[in-house]
C-alpha cells in the first residue's frame, strides 16, 4: 500500500526469524541460544547481498524493528555502523534499566523463580517468558540446566550480579561510550505511543541524550499503545524514512 500510494524508492525488506526456545533472541550473542547479533549483521547481510539485487554498502542498508526488534535494531546499528547507515526504532523495549525493586519483588520475577521445566516455561505468561529470553541473551549459564541461564531471582532472592549483567546491555546505560559509532549513522529515528508509558519515557531520554551530543534525529510520541498503530507507522513513517535516507544508486543517492 505504501509503495502504491507514494513514489518511494524500490527497496528489499528482509524480516529474519529470530524466534528461539525462549520466544525471542534479544538479537544478542549468547552461548545458550546462539549468536543472533552476528547472524543479523554478518551472515544475513552476506546472504542477501549474494542472492538479491542489492547495493552492497552501508549507505544502502538500514535496520528497523518493533519492541524487542527495536532494541535489537539499535543494539546492532550502534555496534555495526560500518554495515548499516540508518535505523528506525518502533516502540523499542529495554533501552533503560527498570526501577530497582524496593518494597516488593515483581510478580513476574517470582513466577519465573518457580519454573523448573521446559513444559512449565511453555505454559507461562508473556512477561515471564520475556524474563527467560532476556536471561538467555544477557546472563547465559552453560552450567545451569535445564534452561542454561541465570535469572535475576533465585530461591526468592534478587541476584544483583545478574541484574548488573542486564544493566550492561541496556543501550541508554552505554550510550556515552558508543557515541562515536552513533555519530557514524547517517539517520536515526524512533517513536512510541502515548499509552506505552515506560517505552515512551525511555525514548524521551534517548531524544535528550542525542540532543546533548547534537546528533540529528527524528523523534515522535504519537497517540496509541504498544501495538495498535505499528502497521500504520511502518506504512506512513518507517518506509518513507528509509526512502529518504538510504542510497539507491551506486556511488550516490
Amino acid at each position: 500500500k505504501a509503495f502504491a500510494q507514494d513514489p518511494s524508492h524500490e527497496m528489499i525488506v528482509v524480516t529474519p526469524d529470530a524466534y528461539t526456545l525462549f520466544h525471542g533472541s534479544m538479537y544478542s550473542n549468547s552461548v545458550t541460544t546462539g549468536n543472533w547479533e552476528d547472524f543479523i549483521a554478518e551472515e544475513l547481510v552476506a546472504y542477501i547481498d549474494s542472492h538479491y539485487r542489492t547495493i552492497a554498502r552501508r549507505e544502502s542498508r538500514g535496520l528497523s524493528g518493533h519492541s524487542m526488534g527495536g532494541y535489537g535494531a539499535w543494539r546492532i546499528a550502534v555496534k555495526q555502523p560500518d554495515t548499516f547507515s540508518a535505523v528506525y526504532l518502533l516502540s523499542p523495549c529495554c533501552l533503560s534499566s527498570p526501577p530497582a525493586p524496593t518494597d516488593a519483588i515483581p510478580q513476574s520475577y517470582l513466577r519465573a523463580d518457580t519454573i523448573r521445566t521446559i513444559a512449565g516455561f511453555q505454559g507461562a505468561d508473556f512477561g515471564t517468558k520475556a524474563l527467560f529470553a532476556s536471561a538467555a541473551a544477557w546472563s547465559p549459564n552453560p552450567a545451569n540446566p535445564p534452561f542454561y541461564i541465570d535469572l535475576p531471582i533465585k530461591d526468592g532472592a534478587l541476584q544483583p550480579h545478574v541484574m548488573k549483567k542486564w544493566d550492561a546491555n541496556r543501550p541508554l546505560n552505554t550510550l556515552d561510550k558508543n557515541i562515536f559509532n552513533i555519530r557514524m549513522l547517517n539517520a536515526v529515528a524512533f517513536d512510541a505511543g502515548t499509552k506505552d508509558s515506560g517505552i515512551a519515557s525511555s525514548i524521551k531520554t534517548l531524544d535528550s541524550e542525542l540532543n546533548k551530543y547534537r546528533i540529528a534525529h527524528f523523534f515522535e510520541i504519537y497517540e496509541g499503545d504498544h501495538i495498535n498503530r505499528v502497521a500504520e507507522r511502518i506504512e506512513t513513517k518507517m518506509l518513507g524514512f528509509f526512502s529518504e535516507n538510504l542510497a539507491f544508486r551506486e556511488g550516490g543517492r
